[in-house]
C-alpha cells in the first residue's frame, strides 16, 4: 500500500529516476522532466536538483497502474512507452481509463522504466491481493 503523498521522501534514496519527455496535460508539447519513483508513486520535476521541498510537476500512484508498455508506433516516436491508469468515471458504470505516453532518451533507459514500472505494478496487485477481504 503506497504511504500518503507527504510521507513519501521522494528526494532520498528513489527506485529509479531519471529523464524522460512527458506530454503536457492540456497543451500536448513534449515537455524534458526529472522522473522519480519512489515508494509506489512515480513523480515528475522541472529539473533533477529534488530536495524536499521540490514542487513535483505530476504524479502517478502505481496502485492505479493497469499497464506498461513500448508505444513507439502508437504514438511514432523512437523509445516511447505507455502507462495506462485506471481512472474515475463521472458515470461509474463506464471504465474510464487514461494513457498516458513518455519517450526515454535511448532504449536502455526505455526498458528499464518498463521492467521497473512493470515490476511495481506486479508488486501492489500482489500486496493488494494478499490483503483483500471478501465481502457478500
Amino acid at each position: 500500500m503506497s504511504s500518503p503523498l507527504q510521507e513519501i521522501k521522494f528526494w532520498e534514496n528513489p527506485e529509479r529516476e531519471g529523464w524522460l519527455m512527458e506530454q503536457g496535460k492540456w497543451i500536448k508539447t513534449w515537455r524534458r522532466r526529472w522522473f522519480v519513483m519512489k515508494d509506489g508513486t512515480i513523480f515528475w520535476f522541472k529539473t533533477d536538483n529534488i530536495v524536499e521541498k521540490s514542487v513535483t510537476r505530476g504524479r502517478i500512484e502505481i496502485s492505479q497502474c493497469l499497464a506498461v508498455k513500448g508505444a513507439e508506433e502508437a504514438i511514432n516516436k523512437p523509445f516511447a512507452f505507455e502507462i495506462t491508469t485506471k481512472e474515475k468515471s463521472a458515470l461509474a458504470f463506464l471504465p474510464a481509463d487514461k494513457t498516458m505516453y513518455f519517450v526515454a532518451d535511448n532504449e536502455k533507459d526505455k526498458e528499464d522504466w518498463i521492467n521497473s514500472i512493470g515490476r511495481a505494478i506486479v508488486r501492489r496487485s500482489t500486496s493488494m491481493q494478499d490483503h483483500e477481504v471478501l465481502s457478500y
